[in-house]
């Protein structure tokens, strides 16, 4: 194992010369972003164009009794105004289950709302007209006849028999169920000397991306194909939806995804609206554009989080845990999310819990209900924020319980980083990781002995801060066990082509999708670094399915470590060609040649022999005055998939240092640490920050962001006047480093990193809140957002 620098290195089998691996290369799209040179959706303008305005409803369950369009219709610059009826003609209806999440079931969901709305926000009308405006006026003369329904709202009370059934033909309110048992946790609980106990809620949320949600969808019936410019994380899925629903072949769609201004997981899912707006183009024959405002972003893009689990831990007085037990309730909104399912997150939770410790003894049971809320589905980090907080909050509380620093708790029960290849009692299979080396280099980070005796020389003056813990493990890399295996089309592969031009510069086009994550740098990193060139000489494409191999796009950290690693190889393999194309007109052997700084040298001394322009210049100009029968080939195409492992886990662990206003409940946070280990780390300042954006987003979580309902199912604050979101000046400073353990899955080594911040961050700032109030015998902060009332509260001062 190996303790990372500023900039490490990854595999010596990567050391080639001229490596861009572990250098903080600017990203190629810099300059176009900076200057205001982006391309979004919002950005697209074509001929014949309309916009589309949705009705919404105002009710969160109401049965539709009559839709008048009469007076929508004969509105200034309308085009059409389409009931969900009139739709579902054009687009079939989709319902979200895996088959592997045995028993998950869902009621078929319509593009626009047919009969029944069944949340605060659902479409029930789309207008069309000549600008977005007149669209929107033209939907405030549209009358519809509602029947409210009741609402069910409350997930502690959906599975009760008074409550009503949101899909009667479904028989009840139960989407999902998972329960899993390892080892024998009564007996480790009656053996246990203490035993913690808490209930942990986590707050509804959602992504805010700074871009919302876009498509333009372009039906020409000439070529009767249709193109599709969307801002989506994974375009050849959209694609695979779009022809099953619209009656097509998949080779009739393309789908554009040019810049994208952030996503996190938001964008990777198939949304009614968005569905909607490429059957309108098709009804319409006409290219139809559809732009969320963040109103509707509020009540339409997928929330995520809204859990209540309840936890058990076990330890000896040595600070053995003897056990783990949790039982999770979460409301999803009345449908199961396309095709992702609105069950990962749950199933997740339960996967996760205790996923560091070797404890054996586990119990788990996690339930997913319908609500008439909007729906939630998988959002950054999936799982991992609730898993997370809840294990860390219950070695938390039983560290307290024994008087054991939560530190050396952790230390005692951690995997040992020698211990590898490892199950733990969840089932996960870890390939190699590196919890201990990371909690030793975090301490020193912090200086904790140093930090510990300022807090106690603080808190005799009246000042109270708290440290707080997290440690953590994260699913990147998943293999076709995450989706596939439950029939999902969604891949698990990524593909990358490779083609030099006549100049001697490399294009590469891969499956992987630029949200502003980076991953256009890191795969002309690897290109060049693979193929032998400058990395201005590498021009990156992706978003693109008629120009792009078929992948998985970009989720769960997997942009580097699966697309990165078929870039390489394609790398490897172009590489190869070129050489042997080179030894032709060298009439030297290809073995004894390599491509170092754009120039075929020889592979021992370096010494320079024919640069790749002229390679190219001979290949594609002169083909004559090579050896007859010769034949080059200057593009190769790899696709990569993880076999090894089902998943390519991560670790680290994080650490929060506030400080509490006693007075008002105010919380500072003062400085922020995370030690993350994800393999061969490609582009360290990308790498940091991506956790540090990460942190941020749990930082969100743990202290601000809550989508509020009321009982009738009524979103009270969808604007950004009332949802709160972490800004600049509120973050404290945040200190990366890394340990790094590459994959052996892959020669690049590279596991992901995207979701560290995220999956960390709001259990070490709950530990430290806790960690300060403790002096003052506080009831224990368990219920997310930790607001300056829910402080005070815990204090018992309101």
């Amino acid at each position: 194992m190996k303790i990372a620098d500023d900039q490490p290195s990854g595999l010596s089998a990567l050391d080639r010369p001229n490596s861009y691996i572990g250098r903080s290369v600017p990203r190629p799209n810099l300059a176009r972003l900076v200057q205001g040179r982006g391309q979004y959706v919002s950005d697209v303008t074509l001929p014949r164009m309309v916009h589309v305005a949705f009705l919404r409803s105002p009710h969160a369950h109401a049965r539709i009794k009559s839709i008048d369009t009469a007076a929508a219709k004969k509105a200034p610059g309308v085009v059409a105004v389409v009931t969900g009826a009139e739709l579902a003609k054009v687009m079939t209806p989709w319902v979200g289950v895996l088959t592997h999440l045995k028993g998950l079931k869902s009621a078929p969901q319509y593009a626009i709302a047919v009969e029944r709305a069944c949340w605060q926000g659902e479409a029930v009308c789309a207008v069309v007209a000549q600008s977005r405006a007149q669209a929107e006026d033209a939907c405030a003369l549209i009358a519809i006849d509602y029947d409210v329904l009741p609402a069910v709202t409350n997930p502690e009370t959906a599975l009760d028999k008074t409550t009503p059934v949101i899909h009667p033909e479904l028989g009840d309110n139960l989407t999902f169920e998972r329960a899993h048992t390892a080892g024998d946790p009564d007996k480790a609980f009656a053996e246990a000397d203490a035993i913690a106990e808490a209930t942990f809620m986590f707050g509804r949320h959602t992504g805010v991306t700074n871009e919302a949600r876009a498509i333009v969808a372009d039906w020409n019936p000439g070529d009767q194909r249709l193109t599709v410019y969307q801002g989506t994380q994974a375009p050849h899925m959209t694609q695979d939806i779009f022809a099953r629903h619209l009656n097509l072949q998949a080779h009739q769609v393309r789908v554009l995804t040019k810049d994208v201004g952030g996503s996190f997981g938001i964008k990777v899912h198939i949304y009614a609206d968005e569905m909607a707006t490429v059957a309108l183009s098709k009804l319409l024959r006409r290219p139809v554009k559809f732009v969320a405002d963040r109103l509707e972003s509020f009540v339409s893009d997928i929330h995520a989080r809204d859990h209540r689990v309840t936890g058990r831990i076990g330890v000896k007085k040595d600070g053995t845990i003897t056990a783990f037990e949790i039982d999770d309730l979460t409301g999803i909104g009345p449908y199961s999310v396309y095709p992702r399912t609105s069950g990962i997150e749950a199933n997740q939770v339960v996967s996760l819990v205790g996923g560091p410790y070797t404890c054996p003894n586990y119990r788990a049971r996690a339930r997913v209900v319908f609500q008439n809320k909007n729906v939630m589905c998988q959002y950054r980090a999936v799982g991992h924020p609730i898993a997370v907080a809840v294990t860390e909050g219950l070695v938390e509380l039983a560290a307290a319980k024994i008087g054991m620093d939560p530190a050396e708790l952790r230390r005692r029960n951690l995997f040992a980083d020698d211990a590898y290849p490892a199950t733990n009692a969840a089932g996960l299979k870890f390939e190699r990781l590196s919890h201990h080396a990371s909690l030793d280099k975090i301490l020193a980070m912090m200086d904790y002995p140093a930090l510990r005796a300022e807090q106690a020389e603080l808190r005799r003056r009246g000042i109270y801060r708290g440290i707080g813990f997290a440690s953590f493990i994260e699913v990147t890399n998943p293999s076709a066990a995450f989706y596939g295996v439950g029939g999902a089309r969604i891949s698990s592969q990524d593909g990358a082509t490779l083609k030099l031009d006549a100049t001697g510069a490399v294009s590469v086009h891969s499956g992987v999708t630029e949200q502003g994550q980076g991953a256009e740098a890191v795969l002309a990193q690897v290109v060049a670094t693979s193929f032998g060139v400058p990395i201005e000489r590498v021009r990156v494409v992706t978003g693109d399915t008629d120009n792009t191999p078929i992948g998985g796009g970009t989720w769960a950290s997997r942009a580097a470590g699966i697309g990165g690693e078929a870039a390489w190889q394609a790398g490897k393999a172009l590489r190869a060609n070129v050489l042997v194309a080179a030894a032709s007109i060298l009439q030297a052997d290809p073995q004894a040649l390599d491509i170092r700084a754009g120039v075929v040298v020889d592979a021992d001394t370096g010494r320079e022999r024919i640069p790749l322009e002229e390679v190219a210049r001979i290949v594609y100009f002169r083909p004559d005055t090579l050896p007859p029968g010769f034949q080059a080939e200057f593009i190769a195409t790899r696709h990569y998939v993880p076999q090894g492992w089902p998943f390519a886990f991560t670790n680290g662990v994080q650490a929060s240092y506030l400080e509490v206003d006693i007075r008002t409940g105010q919380v500072k946070l003062l400085k922020h640490w995370c030690v993350e280990d994800c393999g061969t780390v490609i582009n360290p300042q990308l790498v940091d920050e991506q956790i540090r954006g990460g942190i941020v987003q749990g930082i969100g979580g743990a202290l601000y962001e809550h989508c509020l309902y009321d009982e009738t199912g009524q979103l009270l604050n969808a604007n950004l006047m009332d949802y709160l979101v972490p800004m600049a000046g509120e973050m404290p400073d945040i200190e990366v480093a890394h340990v790094v353990t590459p994959t052996a899955d892959s020669e690049l080594g590279a596991k992901g990193a995207g979701e560290a911040g995220t999956a960390g961050a709001p259990g070490s700032v709950m530990n430290a809140l806790n960690d300060a109030l403790h002096p003052l015998d506080a009831a224990p902060l368990v219920e997310m957002p930790f607001t300056p009332e829910r402080v005070l509260k815990a204090l018992g001062k309101i």
